[in-house]
């Protein structure tokens, strides 16, 4: 009781996992991937506002940690459509875009995206960009030519949101490498 669900869409250039505990890892995908997950998030009496309170142990439990519901891949098709329905939801039209920083493990810029749009009370539909991070502090090179790799992704994410005739308004909150992404393919779509 008290729990409130964040449902969000997933666009990722993240390579789908071997593993059955993490959806998608930090190597790099051929093309975009997309998926729908929801996070549970404990009762505001239970949580400090603005951190993320990870499970100590599994399973996690919803009265006092993120715990995450629902975790689908989705092909194209499917994507389209639980977009659509989603943004149709919120009656303004308007996308919030979360393009994480350097050093993010999926599961962290999930259950943070979750977070964030959580603790905004913005009425907004959640998308995740999501690009190809290892998730540690070393791999700073790595992170920095997946960031590269990923902003023609970025780029047709954006442009796909911004041909949608739902959509009114997109916002995008990017946070350090994301930044860079970010930047760059919207100097690209300028540049078209």
């Amino acid at each position: 009781p008290g729990a409130t669900t964040v449902e969000m869409i997933v666009a990722t250039t993240r390579a789908p996992s071997a593993s059955a505990a993490e959806m998608f890892s930090g190597e790099r995908a051929v093309g975009l991937s997309f998926a729908d997950v929801a996070v549970s998030i404990p009762p505001e009496k239970a949580r400090k506002i603005g951190e993320v309170q990870w499970p100590a142990r599994l399973p996690a439990d919803p009265a006092t940690d993120f715990v995450t519901r629902r975790a689908e891949r989705l092909d194209l098709s499917q994507a389209k459509a639980l977009f659509r329905a989603k943004i149709a939801r919120t009656k303004r039209g308007h996308a919030l875009v979360f393009v994480h920083g350097y050093n993010t493990r999926f599961e962290e810029a999930v259950y943070r995206f979750a977070q964030i749009a959580h603790d905004s009370g913005a009425q907004t539909t959640p998308v995740l960009f999501t690009w190809p991070s290892r998730g540690r502090l070393l791999a700073y090179n790595y992170d920095r030519d997946s960031a590269s790799y990923s902003r023609d992704a970025l780029e047709a994410l954006l442009q796909a949101l911004a041909r949608s005739p739902d959509v009114r308004e997109i916002s995008i909150l990017a946070h350090s490498m994301g930044n860079w992404v970010t930047l760059e393919a919207l100097r690209q779509m300028a540049i078209r």
